[in-house]
């Protein structure tokens, strides 16, 4: 069966439009900060709405409320007008990603991982460099063809190009997961400026993983991947084996 090319959002029954949005407001929790609720909503285009859940942030006289509106949505989604970041390579065993890596460059593959900036959370440089690694699948660590060295949070760029010109890294991770005001938009500006004004086009292969980026955008950041939320080591591997190799065999032609 062919799938349709216009879609609206299915709550309880197929096409009625129903979604469930949440957001914080400014104002202390109450009758007023119920029909504020309903009134964004109202503007956000969700006809009829109801408020399903409020609760104050911080105790009563904090001055905040939480809210969960249900609402149904009058939107249209036009499926062939959806562009999204298609994977170009294939999966790849850990073993054939070893093979491959042995086969092209006949050399480990070396590779950085940190948290830069302020960033203090490393759950997912950990998920994709670690051993244990996230979705039963193992992390870098466990492919014998990388040599994968992590500099764990709060990283500094300098730093980090500092010592990616020391190990001759081939792959430089690095996870974002603090957002506020944009950061993880200026920090990957700031590494990508950083790694071309220093090493120009003998630069390591740039990758930028964290659940609130576009990989549409690593263009537009000046890197040359970016994953997002629930990506696994595999799918890491698999891309850095299929670019690599392509890299290496056009400097060998």
């Amino acid at each position: 069966m062919s799938e349709p090319t216009i879609i609206r959002p299915y709550g309880d029954t197929t096409g009625d439009g129903m979604v469930q949005v949440s957001f914080t407001l400014p104002i202390s929790a109450g009758p007023k900060a119920e029909g504020a609720a309903l009134q964004l909503a109202a503007k956000m285009g969700l006809d009829p709405a109801m408020v399903v859940h409020t609760k104050a942030l911080g105790g009563a006289e904090s001055g905040y409320t939480f809210c969960i509106v249900y609402g149904r949505a009058s939107h249209l989604v036009d499926l062939d007008r959806v562009v999204v970041a298609e994977r170009e390579y294939p999966l790849l065993a850990a073993k054939d990603a070893n093979l491959a890596i042995k086969q092209t460059l006949r050399r480990k593959l070396i590779v950085l991982g940190a948290c830069i900036g302020t960033d203090a959370h490393t759950v997912g440089i950990d998920a994709i460099l670690n051993v244990k690694g996230f979705a039963g699948e193992k992390g870098l660590e466990y492919y014998r063809e990388m040599k994968v060295s992590n500099l764990g949070a709060q990283v500094t760029v300098p730093e980090l190009v500092s010592q990616a010109r020391k190990d001759r890294a081939d792959v430089v991770l690095v996870s974002q997961v603090v957002t506020q005001r944009d950061a993880h938009l200026r920090n990957t500006r700031e590494l990508a400026a950083a790694f071309r004004e220093a090493m120009g086009n003998q630069r390591p292969l740039i990758v930028v993983g964290g659940p609130r980026f576009d990989p549409s955008m690593a263009d537009d950041l000046g890197v040359d991947r970016i994953f997002g939320r629930g990506t696994t080591p595999g799918e890491v591997a698999s891309y850095l084996v299929h670019t690599l190799a392509n890299k290496e065999s056009a400097r060998v032609r």
